[in-house]
């Protein structure tokens, strides 16, 4: 297996067990309670995440171009998750 195969594997292996720290969470505590479709967008989110960053490891072979990518990648993903979970530009995705 060459390495860019290992890492969609490992990409591909850590997408659900990301997804099972709620679903676990949500067995002992009323804190947090996620519907089925919050598990999809978040799944969908970690792993267009995840995808594009490997499309941009793949891409780029300059370093800067890759700290650059995987930087503009991580405020994207934290931005869309802060607006879904409270809503921070008041979207209508915006959560509770």
């Amino acid at each position: 297996m060459t390495v860019p195969n290992k890492r969609l594997t490992l990409l591909l292996t850590l997408v659900p067990l990301l997804l099972l720290i709620p679903f676990i969470a949500m067995q002992f505590t009323t804190e947090v309670n996620w519907s089925p479709l919050d598990f999809m967008v978040m799944g969908i989110l970690l792993l267009s995440t995840g995808l594009v960053g490997e499309w941009g490891l793949r891409r780029f072979t300059k370093r800067t171009h890759r700290i650059a990518l995987g930087v503009a990648i991580l405020v994207i993903f934290f931005l869309i998750w802060a607006e879904l979970a409270v809503g921070i530009f008041g979207t209508p995705f915006a959560g509770n």
